[in-house]
C-alpha cells in the first residue's frame, strides 16, 4: 500500500497515541500512593481494578463507537475520542483521590475509539489484499509509540509526578489538530448506515457480527490469540524474576526490545512476507512461530535462549493483522466501523480474563507446595494458539 498522506497521519496519530498511553506506566506504583494507597499490594490491587475497568469499559462500548463511525464518518469520531482522551489525561494529572482515577480510566475506555476507528480508516482506503500489510503499520505505529513512551515517562516524572499525564494531554491535543486540519473522511455519505437502537446493544452487535457469513471463524480465532498472547504483558516481569531473578532494569529493557522487535517485524517483515506467500501461508507461519516461541519460553533457563526466542515471537504478532484484514474483507464498507469495534471488544475481554487465569497458573506452579513449573502459562498460551490452527485452514480464500 501507497504511504499516502492520510494513511501517514492516521500512523502519526497512533504513534502519538501510544506514547500516550505507555507515558504513564512508570508512575503508576508512585501515583496510586500519592492519592491513597497505604502499600505497594494496595496500589497494585487498585491498578488492577483500573486495567479491568477500562478493559470491561472498552468491552462495552467498542461495537456503539464502530456503529457509530459507520453512521456519521471516521473523522468526526475520531476528533471526538481524541478530544475526550485530552480532557481525561488532564483529570487524571488532578486526582486527588482513587474513585477520580478510577473514573477517568472509565472515560478512556469509553472514548477508546482511536484504534477503532483508525483501523475502520485503513480498511476504507485500503484494498482488500492490501489490508493485512497496512493493519500490521497500525499495529507498528502504535507500538513505536507505546515503547518511546515508558522511557518519556520515565524522565518527565523527575520534574513531577504528574508530568507524564501533562505531556499525554498535549500529545492527544496535537493528535486533536492532525485530525481537525489535516485528516479528510473516508466513508463517503452513501457507503454510510444508520445508527439505530439496536446499534446501543453491544451484545447484539457482536452476536450480529458472528451471524454473518465467514466472520464467525476469524473471530473466534482473534478472541483465542489475543487471549494466550497476553502471557507476555501479564506475566513476563514475574516470571523474569522468578526464573532468572532479573531486576526492573532488565525487565524493561527486554520488553522494549520486543515492542521493537514487533515494530520492525509489522512495519518491515509482514509487508514483505505477504507479498511473498500471501496472506494466508503467512498467517500460518506467524501461528507457528506462537507456539514455537510460547513452548521454548516454557521451558528455557538459560537467557541466552531468551535472545533467540524473542525475535520468534515478535514473528507471532504478524497473526493479529492478517486476521483482522480477513474479517474487515468478509463485510461491506458500511460495516467497518461496527466489525472493528466487536474485534476491539473481544479483545477487552482477553484483557480482563487472562490475567486472571495466567497469574493463577502461574502462582500454582511457583508454590513451594506444589509442582515447580514457572512456565506453565507459557505451555498453556502455546496450546490455545496450536488449536486455532485448524481453524484458520479453514478461512483460507477461495
Amino acid at each position: 500500500m501507497k504511504l499516502t498522506g492520510p494513511f501517514l497521519i492516521i500512523l502519526a496519530t497512533l504513534m502519538i497515541d501510544g506514547i500516550g498511553v505507555g507515558i504513564v506506566f512508570p508512575i503508576m506504583p508512585d501515583l496510586m500512593e500519592r492519592v491513597g494507597a497505604s502499600s505497594t499490594a494496595e496500589g497494585a490491587l487498585w491498578g488492577g481494578v483500573m486495567m479491568s475497568a477500562y478493559a470491561a469499559t472498552m468491552f462495552l462500548f467498542g461495537p456503539i463507537v464502530g456503529s457509530l463511525s459507520d453512521a456519521f464518518g471516521r473523522r468526526p469520531v475520531l476528533i471526538a475520542a481524541l478530544a475526550t482522551l485530552t480532557i481525561d489525561y488532564v483529570i487524571m494529572a488532578m486526582a486527588q483521590s482513587l474513585w477520580i482515577l478510577l473514573i477517568g480510566r472509565v472515560v478512556a475506555g469509553m472514548a477508546g475509539a482511536t484504534y477503532i476507528t483508525a483501523t475502520a480508516y485503513i480498511a476504507d482506503i485500503a484494498k482488500p489484499d492490501e489490508r493485512g500489510a497496512a493493519f500490521g503499520m497500525i499495529g507498528a505505529a502504535f507500538g513505536l509509540g507505546f515503547v518511546l513512551g515508558p522511557a518519556l515517562g520515565g524522565l518527565s516524572s523527575g520534574w513531577h509526578i504528574v508530568a507524564p499525564f501533562w505531556i499525554a494531554s498535549g500529545l492527544a491535543a496535537v493528535n486533536v489538530g492532525f485530525a481537525l486540519f489535516l485528516l479528510p473522511e473516508s466513508l463517503t455519505s452513501d457507503r454510510r448506515r444508520p445508527f439505530g437502537k439496536r446499534d446501543l446493544n453491544p451484545f447484539a452487535t457482536i452476536a450480529r457480527a458472528f451471524a454473518i457469513p465467514g466472520l464467525a471463524i476469524p473471530l473466534v480465532c482473534l478472541f483465542v490469540f489475543e487471549f494466550a498472547n497476553m502471557v507476555y504483558p501479564t506475566l513476563w516481569a514475574f516470571w523474569g524474576r522468578e526464573v532468572f531473578n532479573w531486576d526492573g532494569f532488565r525487565i524493561g529493557l527486554t520488553l522494549s526490545a520486543y515492542g521493537i522487535l514487533i515494530a520492525a517485524v509489522q512495519a518491515g517483515v509482514l509487508p514483505q512476507m505477504t507479498k511473498r506467500f500471501g496472506d494466508y501461508r503467512t498467517l500460518l507461519i506467524a501461528l507457528i512461530a506462537a507456539v514455537v516461541a510460547m513452548g521454548g519460553f516454557a521451558w528455557t533457563t538459560a537467557v541466552w535462549a531468551v535472545a533467540v526466542i524473542l525475535p520468534i515471537a515478535a514473528l507471532s504478532d504478524m497473526a493479529p493483522p492478517l486476521m483482522t484484514a480477513y474479517a474487515a474483507n468478509r463485510v461491506g464498507e458500511d460495516q467497518q466501523g461496527v466489525v472493528q469495534g466487536v474485534i476491539a471488544s473481544l479483545a477487552s475481554v482477553a484483557a480482563v480474563l487472562a490475567p486472571l487465569a495466567m497469574t493463577g497458573i502461574f502462582e500454582s506452579y511457583v508454590d513451594d507446595t506444589g509442582v515447580y513449573f514457572p512456565g506453565a502459562p507459557y505451555l498453556l498460551a502455546a496450546g490455545l494458539t496450536l488449536l486455532i490452527i485448524p481453524l484458520v485452514m479453514r478461512m483460507r480464500a477461495k
